[in-house]
């Protein structure tokens, strides 16, 4: 299987600060079309509760793209999985079949709080599965239906409106605690995670696909890793670029980006334990030491308290290419791929390394069919 690049957008320029109003029209545009041209094949639109509504941005995307694919965040709990299951379905339709659902269950309670939801972390995992479950019949089911469970309830609930996409839209999900590995391996069609060294990235894939068999699944979810690469034309430059990154981040706190708007007031630093298990796992391995395998860099990590996914990969595209191959190697198919510097750094990961890693991959599948 071909492997699959994942881009991020936002609806506004996240450099200098992310100043200017919350929805920029023109630049989501031109973002937008930024990531089309360099040849990813989705892009994520992400969420928080103080960020545009996702739905709205994915439209627009849509309407001012051809072919590059929509990954939506959406979190469960503020919306009834009938609507947003019709608002899903209504999207794919208007898109030509181009939606992707990223499930998020939510990693901390304050900002949970913020819409309302007073939820625990167990019980949001408990929600989301039932969530799904609505959600794929709601897609698939030709009759009216009921439902009667611990989260939702309600009668004759039918739907004239169905996806592109068959059976539906794919299920992205993300995670890294028990309970994600049990919800999403029963549910997703990509499982979610952010980027660890290889043994400790292999140990995950192996904890999804036990929760995948043990819902009784015969095909397992794909696997998709996050990265924020730093590219330079030789190893000095890339790494000299790393390091003018990290003094950044250190004046600001914060890896930059889309999830970091929505946590202020919350607290940041390498010095508050974050709540949520993947932002725990890529401290604990920044303790260990900030170079990993072939090229991948905690340092963004541990000097933002892991808010978000921010590890890094520098090296030339050269290197960082068979970094990435090195996960496909142990079964990842899909890479969410952001840069510090998001317009310029999309355009030159289009441009040196998603070729190079399509290259190699379709090499070794061509020589895998002769092999037969």
């Amino acid at each position: 299987m071909s492997v699959e690049f994942i881009g991020m957008i936002g609806a506004r320029d996240s450099e200098g600060g992310g100043q200017g109003p919350a929805v920029d029209p023109g630049f989501t545009r031109m973002f937008a079309r930024v990531h089309e041209e360099a040849g990813f094949d989705r892009v994520l639109i992400g969420h928080s509760s103080s960020s545009p509504d996702g739905g709205q941005v994915a439209a627009y995307v849509a309407a001012h793209t051809e072919r590059l694919g929509l990954l939506l965040a959406h979190r469960p709990g503020t919306v009834a999985p009938t609507m947003a299951a019709r608002t899903f379905a209504t999207l794919d339709a208007f898109s030509s079949g181009r939606l992707a659902v990223h499930v998020i269950s939510g990693g901390h309670d304050a900002e949970q709080r913020r819409d309302g939801d007073y939820t625990g972390k167990e019980d949001r995992y408990a929600r989301t599965d039932e969530f799904l479950d609505v959600v794929k019949r709601a897609w698939t089911e030709e009759e009216g239906f009921g439902h009667a469970g611990r989260f939702y309830r309600f009668d004759d609930f039918r739907s004239e409106v169905r996806a592109v996409q068959h059976p539906h839209a794919p299920l992205y999900f993300g995670g890294s605690s028990p309970a994600a590995y049990r919800v999403g391996g029963r549910h997703a069609d990509v499982f979610a995670l952010w980027g660890e060294p290889l043994a400790e990235t292999a140990e995950q894939i192996a904890a999804v696909h036990a929760g995948a068999r043990a819902a009784g699944r015969t095909v397992m979810p794909r696997i998709s890793v996050s990265f924020r690469p730093v590219l330079g034309a030789t190893e000095d430059e890339a790494w000299e670029r790393a390091f003018g990154i990290l003094d950044g981040l250190r004046r600001k706190g914060t890896a930059g980006g889309f999830f970091d708007r929505s946590r202020p007031p919350l607290p940041l630093g390498p010095s508050v334990r974050p709540e949520n298990a993947g932002s725990q796992r890529l401290l604990a391995v920044a303790e260990r030491g900030e170079r990993h395998d072939r090229a991948l860099w905690t340092a963004p990590a541990a000097v933002t308290g892991a808010a978000g996914n921010s590890t890094a990969l520098v090296g030339t595209p050269e290197t960082v290419a068979r970094a990435l191959l090195d996960y496909v190697d142990i079964g990842v198919t899909t890479f969410l791929l952001r840069g510090y510097q998001p317009v310029r750094d999309a355009q030159e990961f289009g441009r040196t390394l998603l070729p190079l890693v399509r290259q190699e991959v379709e090499r070794r599948e061509r020589e895998a069919r002769v092999r037969g």
